[in-house]
């Protein structure tokens, strides 16, 4: 299975174009080492022909531009299979419409996902006004295929925030996909929204081949302490790295092979490559996502 990470910041990008807190400020000056990097999605293959994206960002467009494996190999074609959904957030989903030229378009996610879309934010419904939409819904458990070699189980993340767009949608309404590509015995585990690590979370992780996790904030009270924003890390659905119950406390100690940082703010200083900040994850064994990076599991 191949990996390409698209785009690794969380909604915003990196810069954010309203924001010029230390690190936004740093990537425009170029006063530190850091990369500019768009909003979070990751492409997945079993053959380096056929692609599956996991949410699609608003930089859609220019994350396929940029990588020559999802060029169109003739006239209106798209080695594009499918497009996986983590959630209904629009730095997840609006980049489906920027893909409305697309003849069909395949889309798996949960029944609360597709609620918001058709129902809240009407992402869905404008998009079947371009397009043909062929929608397989996801339910957190139970495997389904996507290749011969590829299969893929969702699993439910807990959520406890007021909804911008409530429906009546009982089901989680956030999750992350397990890969897992039999041809080789490797797994992905893709989890960019995370608020707390319950032991349903740990087990579906458990045993994973490569962990690509919510790198959101380094600390909880990150947007409170720069004057950017009131809530919290966790009051905005985040589990911060840093700090007691953060994720590198709970994580860096799994048997996991490879665990990476995706999602990750505009404040967050692990983007910032001579941070104390990046220092502390990559001596914790996790390495920090940009837009780029490919994988081989």
């Amino acid at each position: 299975m191949w990996v390409r990470v698209l785009g690794s910041a969380a909604g915003g990008g990196f810069p954010q174009w309203n924001c010029n807190c230390p690190c936004c400020q740093a990537v425009r000056t170029g006063s530190r080492p850091c990369q500019p990097r768009t909003q979070s999605s990751v492409a997945v293959s079993p053959d380096y022909r056929r692609w599956f994206v996991l949410n699609a960002s608003p930089d859609i467009r220019c994350q396929l531009l940029s990588f020559p494996a999802l060029h169109p190999s003739g006239t209106r074609t798209s080695p594009l299979q499918a497009v996986l959904l983590t959630d209904a957030e629009l730095d997840h989903t609006l980049g489906l419409l920027l893909l409305r030229e697309a003849e069909h378009m395949t889309i798996y996610a949960t029944e609360a996902i597709h609620a918001v879309l058709a129902n809240g934010t009407a992402v869905l419904r404008t998009l079947k006004a371009y397009t043909h939409v062929e929608w397989h819904t996801v339910i957190p458990g139970q495997s389904f295929a996507l290749t011969e070699h590829l299969s893929c189980v969702a699993f439910a993340i807990p959520l406890d925030k007021v909804p911008r767009f409530p429906t009546a949608a009982t089901m989680e309404a956030t999750i992350g996909y397990r890969i897992t590509d039999h041809s080789t015995g490797g797994t992905l585990v893709y989890a960019p929204g995370v608020q707390v690590i319950t032991p349903q979370v740990l087990a579906a992780i458990a045993g994973c081949s490569c962990l690509l996790f919510d790198g959101t904030f380094w600390r909880d009270n990150e947007m409170i302490q720069l004057g950017v924003g009131t809530k919290t890390a966790r009051q905005m659905g985040h589990v911060p790295i840093s700090g007691p119950g953060g994720s590198l406390e709970q994580l860096a100690s799994l048997p996991i092979p490879r665990k990476i940082y995706i999602h990750i703010n505009n404040t967050n200083p692990i983007l910032l490559e001579d941070a104390p900040e990046r220092r502390i994850v990559e001596d914790h064994g996790f390495e920090v996502a940009v837009d780029g990076l490919e994988l081989e599991i």
